[in-house]
């Protein structure tokens, strides 16, 4: 009898610890690298969804969430990799990240899709990657720089340039983006001087701004990144007199910029994923409660990947890896009741009863049938030592 008593006591408690165990999340982003003054406020607004859903008390009849958080590096493949491995080994349901173009893309196909586990990019953009064989693992809410060149080149013929010069990060993201942006300014009827690769972590850009200087064109278009190369670039051409106005892709756009660089963008202009619709406006509202600057690139875009992660999970009642996939979609682009940032209690009551949600988010989100955002741009330039949204694009 002593033994049963015993056997049951054990069980019982098993069975209670098994009940109370967090859900585990990773958030895996450039906390190291050419874009670490960005990923913080990526970081954090992915993290708020994450907290709004456990705190809710409606996650899976009253689920709480860990979070494992993990460094990209943005350009160093094996650490991603690793970091990410790391990450699956110790039991998370889904990733939200990563974020620069090549280590997400070799997350994806190394380590998560081989495992099953979701990802949700907030900020990956290489057209590459919508022809990536995920089995359906693999989502982003940033839309591809195959739209995103576009507007900026669209951008650049308004601004009334009438010639440029090119400089590209030698990655996916950077060479993706500059073709597609090369091939739109041309078909504008716009000069292209020069286009030419930058490597990241130089200490000396003096050779690849003589380059461009010798190219000339009425501004410079640097595709690339705000700490590393493209800053240094910037600074280089400022020093040397080449150029005084620069084109700024998405991974450009930080007020880590304009504090290093000051007056001398003040011409300056560029583009990043982002929307100032319904959600925009409530995300501000909820982030900026919450102690979130969220007028920098992609802070929208994290709340939106890792709440649609817990929307998943509740829809398919379950933080089972296969049934996040299965459902991200169905959450994504309805039909249903739209959900909006500082809503996701609605939402996950909503599910738990059986009734449809549409997660609008902070970003409008709406995939296509590969899982990507067809997504909205702003306009930005520089007013008052500030990037400022001009208008949507």
């Amino acid at each position: 009898m002593k033994k049963i008593l015993v056997a049951a006591f054990i069980f019982a408690m098993t069975l209670s610890a098994n009940s109370f165990a967090d859900i585990k999340m990773g958030i895996i982003l450039g906390f190291t690298g050419p874009i670490e003054s960005l990923t913080p406020a990526m970081r954090d607004s992915a993290r708020l969804a994450f907290q709004e859903a456990s705190d809710s008390g409606s996650l899976l009849e009253g689920e709480k969430i860990s979070i494992l958080e993990g460094d990209s590096t943005c350009v160093d493949s094996a650490a991603a990799t690793a970091a990410a491995e790391k990450m699956i080994s110790d039991g998370v349901a889904a990733i939200m990240g990563a974020d620069c173009s090549g280590v997400t893309g070799a997350i994806a196909t190394n380590v998560a899709v081989p495992n099953g586990v979701v990802m949700i990019s907030p900020s990956a953009t290489s057209p590459g990657l919508t022809d990536l064989n995920d089995n359906g693992y693999f989502f982003r809410t940033a839309p591809s720089d195959a739209r995103g060149g576009q507007v900026l080149a669209d951008i650049t013929k308004d601004r009334k340039i009438k010639s440029v010069a090119i400089t590209y990060t030698n990655n996916d993201y950077g060479k993706g983006l500059a073709d597609v942006y090369a091939a739109a300014v041309k078909a504008h009827g716009i000069k292209v001087t020069t286009v030419a690769a930058h490597e990241e972590g130089k200490g000396d850009y003096t050779a690849e701004v003589s380059t461009l200087a010798a190219a000339g064109g009425d501004a410079v278009a640097v595709i690339g990144y705000l700490d590393q190369g493209g800053k240094m670039i910037i600074q280089g051409s400022l020093d040397a007199g080449a150029f005084d106005t620069f084109i700024l892709s998405d991974g450009m756009i930080g007020q880590s910029l304009v504090d290093n660089i000051g007056d001398g963008l003040k011409k300056s202009f560029g583009s990043m994923p982002g929307s100032t619709g319904k959600g925009a406006g409530i995300f501000a509202s909820v982030a900026k409660s919450g102690g979130i600057d969220s007028s920098g690139p992609y802070t929208g875009e994290s709340y939106d990947a890792a709440a649609l992660i817990v929307l998943a999970m509740q829809a398919g009642k379950s933080a089972d890896r296969a049934s996040i996939a299965k459902n991200i979609m169905g959450v994504a682009n309805g039909p249903g009741t739209k959900i909006y940032p500082g809503e996701l209690k609605k939402g996950l009551d909503l599910l738990a009863k059986g009734k449809a949600v549409d997660y609008e988010g902070a970003t409008g989100v709406n995939f296509t049938d590969v899982g990507e955002a067809f997504g909205s741009f702003l306009e930005q330039e520089i007013k008052g030592g500030k990037f400022k949204t001009a208008k949507q694009r």
